[in-house]
């Protein structure tokens, strides 16, 4: 089953970067604003939501855990 990531709210991004530290197949920085988005391969309607494979899952886990500003969710979709 894959998996919905979001960035939400997207402008409360401080750019630390720890999402793309600690999962790069999913997450980098915009160079426009410097602040997270979904790589384009996993990318939905908007730079800050996208679906994932399920052998992801520990990796976007891992960086919303670790994400400061707790801004990075994750679900299961159907």
């Amino acid at each position: 089953m894959p998996l919905k990531v979001s960035i939400e709210p997207r402008e409360e991004c401080i750019g630390c970067g720890n999402c793309q530290a600690n999962c790069p197949q999913v997450f980098e920085l915009s160079p426009e604003d410097g602040l997270s988005i979904i790589r384009a391969e996993y990318r939905g309607a908007s730079q800050a939501e996208g679906q994932v494979p399920d052998n992801l899952e520990s990796c976007v886990r891992d960086a919303a855990d670790l994400c400061p500003v707790n801004i990075i969710h994750v679900e299961k979709t159907n």
